[in-house]
């Protein structure tokens, strides 16, 4: 028997030494030399790694060092790559006496990283949704291989087929209306099924971070577009989530590590239980699980009185139960994460990121990767997502801030505050103290807080709010919002086919708010991409708004300029705008009556001028006595 035993033993040891070396994936797929921080970290997927190393000799390239994961599906290599050249290199993967060698590329970049520019206060970002703007290619419709979905227009929360292609063909029509850099939603794969009539065609769920959703294009149509976008001068930037990866995500049938994701262990609940593995729940009803869903509030983050448990739930608990919340406390999860967000820069020259979910995230990690971004690519700009409607939460987060004990080093931050206080306005009469267009005025009192107020990216909507339209036309109102959101001082954002006034509220569901852009898509009975397709009223509105826009670039009023505002006085809202001797001069009337504009209150800002421009009409305002102003009139002028 124990001769028996012995011989198993040997022909278990021979195989396991002689067995084939399984490499099915290396991430990053390539990596740059010239890089600032010279190291790489590459993580391997394959089938019995452990006790697997890693060479190369390659000259210049050196392993520094070799971490064996839990799970054995996966290896992570650390490489300097200080003294690298650019070409291929060979790694060799060696367990017992198998060796296996796998290719891989170290690219030149094509520029050094100061030269990469940012987008800035000088650009108008239009946020659109690619699967609900424009479908340039039908083929990518429906693909083969990937998890259960339907394409169906007539279902608001369903994919409607729009895609990169889409984007690409109508680039034209950006630089027509005026704005100057593109803003669309995460375009990583997002293979996950469609669940109770909802998909994730909004791009939140990510499955892989380095693969363009087939159903949007390629990798290549990316970077093609990007290209195209550039030479007609308009800027990209890219959405990312470091918060949270879609439930399908390769990590989830084998987590690398226990600790890879926060609260994981619930888990393993659903197995073999009759409940959904995937949620938990039974029968539509959360069990009594260890599954921890975040507050959704973002304030134990900052509150210096926080309790444990308030932290926990916002930071560690999940999005939703199918977006697995990632552990960026891990060292080897924010790496990778980072080296993500510079692999996409180098690879497709993106112009901006805008962060998902910002302060969900661990903070000291989110430091730690825009530290890295700054030093690399110091032109470079990313804006996070920071949803608190108080300018004092938002300005802690701003990079150098004062009052944050933890410099977060994001350049820009979200204006929620603008936001709220802008869509109450437009309902309310402006009174001598709190209501209509005071409470803009209020709300910009409090710049102060900002390190750099002009690098607050400001909104009126966006795909997660209602349409400032709502269910209505209130163009005087919106015209109101859109002057003072394009010459305050602030990076301003568009949402797509308010110009064409498309309306819509989340009462029933988000896709209400996501409509597809009229024209974008096969079949549609008219489009709003031409003039000739557009009714009176859109021609109207997009008319409006180029003026406006293309009035803006390159305006170092706006840009630069010194900001003055006055107390609404009367029902009326002026905002001034001083450089060098010009002076933009934004009046609003806030009541539905009509009103007059004292210009003797204004003379500090007037001066000597009897004459202004109108920056629509083209017309002269004769600014030597008073101006009558109609019911919700906007004017913006140069003097």
């Amino acid at each position: 028997m124990k001769k028996l035993l012995f011989v198993i033993s040997l022909l278990t040891q021979t195989f396991a030494t002689y067995a084939q070396i399984q490499i099915n994936r290396i991430d990053p797929t390539n990596w740059f030399v010239g890089m600032k921080d010279a190291s790489l970290q590459l993580m391997v997927y394959g089938n019995d790694l452990h006790g697997t190393q890693v060479t190369t000799r390659d000259a210049g390239v050196q392993i520094d060092s070799v971490v064996q994961m839990p799970n054995a599906h996966y290896l992570l290599a650390y490489l300097n790559l200080k003294d690298a050249k650019p070409g291929i290199i060979t790694l060799s993967f060696t367990k017992g006496k198998k060796t296996k060698k796998v290719k891989y590329e170290l690219k030149q970049r094509e520029m050094s990283g100061d030269k990469r520019m940012g987008f800035t206060n000088a650009d108008v970002l239009y946020m659109l949704m690619p699967d609900r703007f424009a479908n340039g290619d039908t083929k990518n419709d429906q693909i083969k291989g990937m998890n259960k979905y339907v394409c169906d227009r007539t279902k608001p929360s369903l994919r409607h087929g729009g895609d990169l292609e889409g984007i690409r063909k109508n680039l034209d029509y950006f630089t027509n209306l005026g704005v100057t850099a593109l803003w669309f939603t995460p375009v990583l794969e997002n293979n996950s099924p469609d669940t109770n009539g909802f998909s994730t065609y909004h791009g939140y769920a990510t499955t892989d971070y380095y693969k363009v959703d087939p159903r949007f294009g390629t990798n290549e149509e990316y970077r093609q577009l990007i290209d195209e976008a550039h030479q007609k001068g308009l800027k990209v930037v890219m959405d990312m989530i470091f918060n949270h990866c879609g439930f399908e995500h390769p990590w989830l049938k084998e987590l690398p590590s226990d600790d890879w994701l926060n609260v994981p262990e619930w888990l393993e609940e659903g197995k073999n239980t009759g409940k959904d593995e995937k949620t938990g729940m039974t029968n539509g009803t959360k069990t009594n699980s260890k599954y921890l869903q975040t507050s959704y509030k973002l304030t134990p983050v900052l509150d210096p009185y926080a309790s444990e448990i308030d932290q926990k739930e916002t930071v560690d608990g999940w999005f939703v139960p199918s977006m697995p919340d990632l552990n960026q406390r891990n060292t080897h999860v924010i790496k990778y994460l980072i080296q993500n967000s510079i692999w996409w820069i180098e690879t497709v020259g993106i112009d901006g990121i805008r962060m998902d979910t910002y302060p969900y995230a661990d903070r000291k990690a989110m430091a730690l990767w825009m530290k890295t971004l700054n030093e690399e690519y110091p032109n470079f700009n990313v804006v996070g997502e920071t949803w608190n409607t108080e300018p004092a939460y938002t300005a802690a987060w701003q990079k150098d801030c004062k009052l944050s004990d933890i410099n977060s080093n994001l350049k820009s931050v979200m204006d929620f505050s603008f936001f709220e206080k802008i869509n109450k306005a437009k309902n309310e009469e402006t009174d001598g103290w709190w209501n209509g267009l005071n409470r803009v005025y209020n709300s910009l009192v409090y710049d102060y807080l900002y390190e750099n107020p002009k690098d607050v990216m400001a909104f009126i909507e966006n795909h997660d709010t209602d349409r400032f339209l709502g269910n209505g036309q209130d163009v005087a109102a919106l015209k109101q919002a859109l002057a003072l959101l394009l010459t305050m001082n602030r990076t301003p954002q568009l949402y797509y086919g308010t110009e064409v006034l498309m309306n819509g509220t989340k009462e029933v569901t988000d896709g209400h708010v996501r409509q597809d852009f009229p024209g974008g898509f096969p079949g549609d009975a008219h489009t709003a991409f031409t003039a000739e397709g557009r009714s009176k009223a859109q021609n109207e509105m997009f008319n409006w708004l180029s003026k406006l826009l293309h009035w803006r670039q390159g305006n170092e009023v706006i840009t630069q300029g010194k900001q003055i505002q006055f107390i609404p006085h009367q029902g009326v809202y002026v905002l001034a705008r001083q450089y060098q001797g010009k002076t933009v001069l934004t009046v609003l009337n806030g009541t539905s009556k009509e009103a007059q504009l004292d210009v003797k209150r204004y003379a500090e800002v007037i001066g000597k001028s009897t004459a202004a421009h109108d920056v629509i009409t083209g017309e002269n305002v004769d600014v030597s006595k008073d101006i009558k102003l109609s019911p919700r009139q906007t004017l913006v002028t140069e003097l």
